[in-house]
């Protein structure tokens, strides 16, 4: 399927922003900077202007009234997938990320990474936190177009006074591991002011393990669990950090010229039976509710506070960024993405955007071998109101043991009568019940949200024409995916 071309044409009052963005900062040569701030396992309704009827966001609220709020944002339906769409442009399966565990989480080093174009760009960049793209020799983040990069030794693992890696030398540290994250942003961007720079800050909370200072955790005590408490309490700390980071660039003088792109990765994760904002389905799964994200984009001297609501996707961050940052990507690279540059909707509400796109997502997950197996298991496409949704448990035998950790295995428990799930403790039958086998399922979000009602045997032009879409789209992957799955390659030999 080609991708259709779209042009857009920049409004006077987007162009007058430009000119007083580069006036109010002549160290940048005019590029504005940008701070994306990317969380780990943070739901679309972890947030207090989402409606959470506990959580208290005061900082991201106050960004979120300051920002275009792409309202209908889709990443993957997990985290390593989500980050590798996110630094090309592409679809994850594209670049060989098909789960969150080695090998298959490592990024393929043929692609021109997000960093090393906007390095290109006169851009000193930045990677603090979780890179989650392969840390094989070549795989690193300090390898792939970073100039500076500060991670925790422990991964996700480690809370409190960690071993932190600063361009590869061991830092010890005391205190909470996002405040240590936050600390270093904010030197990064004092120390490169006077020349654009992309700060890349992406934070292992709220993924589990959870534990966070007991003073943002006491206000949510006692009215949840202990362990959705420390959840809400993760995410409140990451409010304050972000706090932290929008007094910064107020206080230097940086934030009229300072893009801020805060997004999660994924879909509800400990949260989930708290609040999801009215949506069925969790992190990995094809429901609205796995891959349903946050997107909020501010930049003061540009774009006016809004909500939008076309259809976007983190495929769509690639080209965004680099046409703002001025980068030169080439025709033959363009023609490979997937994504679209949001520039034309940040600028104005009438800009030339696809309005009838289609976003294909699938979790991935699936036993090492087994690919062929998931294309009719699991996936849904998106267009419009329209979500054609497949969810149920694939027949390998080998994606079915108990110890698979796959979500066909989750979806078989539940078939056969599971109340509890991961995430949930008694509502499995609906954030991870299984569609019937053999056939697509059809709902219709504008009038049911909660995606309850199965609406396929009235619409079969629809399932037909999304279908078929689907099934061109897994098409045009499978020779990269059997590229990663000998096994399966194998199987199609015989």
């Amino acid at each position: 399927m080609k991708k259709i071309l779209f042009f857009a044409v920049t409004s006077v009052l987007g162009l007058v922003g430009v000119i007083l963005a580069a006036d109010k900062s002549p160290g940048t040569g005019g590029k504005p900077n940008i701070l994306f701030i990317l969380t780990d396992d943070q739901g679309y309704g972890d947030l207090g202007r989402h409606g959470h009827p506990l959580l208290k966001t005061p900082q991201l609220d106050r960004l979120y009234d300051q920002s275009v709020r792409l309202s209908r944002f889709y990443v993957s339906a997990s985290c390593a997938p989500t980050r590798a769409a996110l630094m090309t442009g592409r679809h994850e399966f594209r670049n060989g990320v098909t789960h969150t565990t080695p090998p298959r989480e490592h990024l393929n080093l043929e692609t021109r990474i997000l960093p090393q174009w906007l390095q290109s760009a006169g851009y000193a960049t930045a990677l603090i936190g979780k890179w989650h793209l392969g840390h094989r020799p070549g795989f690193g983040p300090q390898e792939r177009g970073f100039d500076f990069t500060y991670s925790s030794l422990g991964g996700v693992k480690e809370h409190f006074d960690c071993v932190m890696t600063r361009n590869g030398q061991k830092v010890a540290t005391t205190g909470y591991r996002e405040d240590r994250f936050t600390d270093e942003a904010i030197d990064f961007m004092q120390a490169n002011r006077e020349k654009p720079f992309f700060c890349y800050l992406a934070t292992f909370s709220p993924h589990a393990p959870l534990a966070a200072p007991e003073e943002f955790i006491a206000p949510y005590r006692g009215r949840v669990s202990d362990e959705q408490a420390t959840f809400l309490g993760m995410v409140a700390n990451l409010d304050y950090n972000v706090g932290r980071l929008l007094a910064f660039l107020d206080r230097s003088g940086l934030a009229e010229n300072t893009i801020v792109v805060f997004m999660n990765d994924n879909g509800a994760t400990e949260g989930l039976d708290v609040f999801n904002a009215g949506m069925r389905g969790c992190k990995t799964t094809p429901w609205e509710g796995g891959s349903r994200a946050m997107s909020l984009w501010r930049w003061p001297s540009r774009w006016a506070p809004r909500t939008e609501t076309a259809l976007s996707a983190h495929v769509d961050v690639l080209p965004t960024l680099c046409e703002l940052a001025g980068v030169a990507v080439p025709p033959q690279v363009k023609a490979q993405l997937d994504g679209f540059s949001l520039v034309p909707l940040l600028d104005s509400p009438e800009g030339a955007f696809p309005r009838d796109r289609l976003l294909f997502l699938h979790p991935g997950r699936w036993v090492s071998g087994t690919a062929l197996e998931h294309k009719d298991a699991l996936g849904s496409v998106r267009q419009g109101d329209w979500l054609l949704v497949q969810a149920h448990g694939c027949a390998d035998p080998a994606c079915m043991q108990p110890k698979s950790g796959s979500v066909c295995a989750a979806m078989q428990r539940v078939a056969r009568g599971a109340t509890q799930a991961t995430y949930t403790r008694e509502n499995a039958a609906y954030h991870w019940g299984s569609s019937e086998p053999g056939r697509w399922s059809l709902y219709h979000l504008g009038d049911d949200p909660e995606s309850r009602h199965d609406v396929a045997a009235r619409h079969p032009e629809v399932v037909a024409r999304l279908g078929a879409a689907y099934d061109a789209w897994w098409d045009s992957l499978l020779p990269g995916l059997l590229l990663n799955e000998p096994e399966a390659r194998g199987r199609v030999a015989r």
